[in-house]
């Protein structure tokens, strides 16, 4: 009897263990999911491509063809064409890369017109979106204005099978790093396009690991 009573208190101590495991991983899980949800509009009108390394730039100076020419912004951001040697191009938009240049080239021909037309979109890391976790692919992709969470997830590829996608979190440093929950399962794999957001250069989006 002493046996049987022994095996007994042990059976509920296990049982009871086992259901403070469960609930323990419950609110865990809960937890992630503890932020507000992400603003469904997030794009600016105002929003103008900022120029990174690895772009291409055409440059175009009106009547001058010996000086148009398509050139590669280097890794320290900046560029050289014909009679410019080093000018800053990271970090600006293609109207004020074309009025530098302008300033630059005044120097050797009269009232220089430039236009400047990007290619090869890379842009800078700090406006990239960056998908880290469960993503089939994770990546950092180039912002486009009205990128969606949509597009975040075509572009890796969807969830892995591991994902615990409701409880993605999206890292905003533009909104002193606030931090919102984004359902991607119900996005991806439900097809509920009220999970669908606009994202903002910088994101950094957050799947983690489901429990079960």
């Amino acid at each position: 009897m002493r046996a049987c009573t022994r095996i007994a208190h042990r059976a509920r101590t296990v049982a009871s263990g086992l259901l403070l495991i469960a609930a323990a991983a419950t609110l865990a899980a809960c937890s992630t999911t503890a932020h507000p949800p992400a603003p469904s509009a997030a794009a600016t009108p105002d929003y103008r491509y900022v120029i990174g390394p690895g772009d291409n730039v055409n440059i175009v100076v009106w009547r001058n063809p010996e000086l148009s020419q398509s050139v590669p912004v280097r890794p320290d951001g900046l560029i050289t064409t014909p009679l410019v040697e080093d000018l800053p191009a990271m970090g600006k938009d293609p109207t004020t890369l074309a009025r530098d240049i302008e300033k630059a080239l005044a120097k050797y021909i009269r009232d220089p017109v430039v236009t400047v037309i990007v290619t090869g979109f890379v842009g800078p890391q700090s406006e990239s979106i960056r998908v880290i976790g469960e993503a089939q692919k994770p990546a950092a992709l180039p912002y486009r204005q009205k990128m969606t969470m949509l597009d975040v997830m075509i572009a890796v590829g969807g969830l892995t099978d591991f994902a615990d996608g409701n409880a993605a979190v999206l890292l905003r440093p533009s909104d002193n790093n606030a931090q919102y929950n984004v359902r991607l399962r119900d996005l991806v794999k439900r097809g509920d396009v009220s999970a669908n957001v606009d994202v903002k250069p910088g994101d950094v989006l957050i799947i983690p690991q489901s429990w079960f």
